[in-house]
């Protein structure tokens, strides 16, 4: 597994091959299509991102000292989205994501270039992965 500073790499130099935000959408769209099946059974009020215009799930595990994610979305920029989050997030140390900043995510323009509700969607969802993180110090 690369680094948490290599992930984030990986992830801006994947966005700047695009220019047009569309194309970026549609790179949104491609890994929210790749995120991992989450279990109907496991779609409960507990686990649903609290501040999100459209419904996302979120659920966590601790194993040998890291933290793994899996989520879901009802609405699949959104899953796009926590895709993302996953894919830099997913088997690091509660240490690591805690005191990481996720500037990456202003460096892509992602939050600049979402409508305000799924911006302050993307807030809920980094904010509930530090929760986690946090809780499991």
């Amino acid at each position: 597994m690369s680094s948490l500073e290599e992930a984030k790499q990986s992830v801006i130099d994947e966005f700047s091959m695009f220019d047009e935000w569309l194309d970026k959408y549609e790179l949104l769209i491609e890994k929210g299509k790749g995120l991992e099946s989450f279990p109907e059974s496991s779609k409960t009020e507990d686990r649903l991102v609290k501040g999100c215009q459209s419904r996302v799930w979120l659920d966590w595990k601790v194993e040998a000292g890291k933290i793994w994610f899996s989520a879901d979305s009802d609405a699949i920029i959104t899953k796009g989205i926590i895709s993302l989050l996953i894919e830099v997030y997913s088997g690091r140390t509660p240490e690591e994501i805690a005191s990481d900043d996720f500037g990456f995510v202003a460096e892509i323009g992602l939050k600049d270039n979402l409508s305000p509700t799924r911006a302050n969607g993307l807030v809920s969802m980094i904010e509930t992965i530090k929760v986690a993180a946090k809780a499991n110090l």
